[in-house]
């Protein structure tokens, strides 16, 4: 399973997201995440990955979040 699937699949089961609906380019206002909600699915990014990420203006969209993963697995 892809990274990509990988957090498309927490967002799903933590935000009941539709998964139609996300795409690498997909922001967390297009899917209707608040703040709150980035930083509960931060939590469960780092729980699912075993890394640590930090939240910034950088990680505007879901690929954003997928490349900083991806470079902290490499």
């Amino acid at each position: 399973m892809s990274t990509f699937e990988r957090v498309v699949k927490i967002l799903v089961e933590a935000k009941d997201c539709d998964e139609a609906k996300i795409k690498m380019e997909s922001t967390w206002a297009d899917l209707e995440l608040d703040s709150l909600d980035t930083v509960e699915l931060v939590m469960n990014l780092e729980d699912e990955f075993g890394i640590q990420l930090e939240m910034n203006e950088n990680l505007k969209t879901v690929g954003d979040v997928v490349e900083a993963i991806d470079a902290q697995l490499a």
